[in-house]
């Protein structure tokens, strides 16, 4: 059985999430208490289920600390289990609550908490489901659209099955770092195609773009450095049963240097590791 576990905080789109897998095939529940998670997949594999997608969050905040255990359990059943965890800074999930006027579950009482409660109150969810995010795969939502969700999570779901999996993400430092970066690179500090009145327009997965920076010496260097730096570590990273790592690249504004980066880390590691990859600002687009 293939089950995905979605956590996340509250607002960060634990529900578009689910819709994308009940697209994809996905037999979902919501709010499933931890500790009838191991009961409720029996269930269903006396059904015939094959492919469950499961929401658990902090509405169960008192069983959280059996999902360890239980995800344990599930894989020494001989089940295939991904988990991915939702998040999103702070100020965003701020803006999305007082856009929607709905209640953070962990608020008291029926009135709606002042910003500076509210801040306090997604604090305390960071904190309360700090393990599971560290157990998961993360997707930071904070810059995504719906639809950009969506294809994120079916694409991650659609991968085979394997030790570890490597994400590659380049993005604008002009709209911030992604939060579910392992590791970040800056690439800057390169020759930059936006420059070039006839390369503006175009992007790091065009090929004039790719000619002018395979031309630069520091380009080379750096991609050399950056596949040194992982092939080094990542090995030790897959023998400490990690599932995902995700490699955020970064430049100005998201759409060259930074992105060619990525499409040739990709090329270049996929021969041993199953690889993914995202351009966060052309993904927007």
């Amino acid at each position: 059985m293939d089950i995905i576990l979605i956590t996340g905080m509250s607002g960060s789109g634990k529900s578009v999430a689910l819709h994308a897998l009940e697209d994809a095939g996905y037999y979902c529940v919501d709010n499933l208490p931890p500790e009838l998670l191991i009961p409720f997949v029996k269930l269903e594999e006396q059904h015939k289920e094959q492919r469950l997608a499961i929401a658990i969050d902090v509405r169960s905040a008192n069983s959280l600390h059996l999902m360890p255990e239980q995800m344990n359990l599930l894989r020494d059943m001989g089940m295939s289990v991904k988990s991915v965890f939702l998040d999103a800074n702070s100020d965003t999930l701020q803006r999305r609550y007082s856009e929607t006027r709905r209640k953070h579950p962990l608020s008291g009482g029926s009135k709606p908490q002042s910003d500076k409660a509210l801040l306090e109150t997604i604090q305390l969810e960071r904190e309360l489901l700090s393990d599971l995010r560290e157990r998961a795969h993360v997707i930071d939502t904070s810059l995504l659209r719906s639809a950009q969700l969506q294809t994120y999570i079916k694409t991650l779901v659609s991968a085979p099955s394997a030790q570890l999996t490597l994400v590659f993400e380049s993005f604008g430092f002009k709209r911030g770092i992604p939060s579910d970066a392992d590791y970040v690179f800056d690439v800057r500090m390169l020759p930059n195609p936006h420059y070039e009145s006839t390369l503006r327009p175009l992007t790091g997965r065009d090929e004039p773009v790719q000619a002018y920076l395979r031309q630069s010496e520091e380009f080379m260097q750096m991609q050399s450095q950056i596949e040194g730096f992982l092939g080094q570590w990542i090995p030790a990273i897959e023998r400490d049963h990690r599932s995902y790592v995700t490699v955020a690249i970064g430049c100005t504004g998201g759409q060259h240097r930074s992105v060619f980066m990525v499409e040739q880390l990709v090329q270049n590691f996929s021969a041993r590791w199953l690889t993914l990859k995202r351009h966060r600002e052309l993904d927007a687009l």
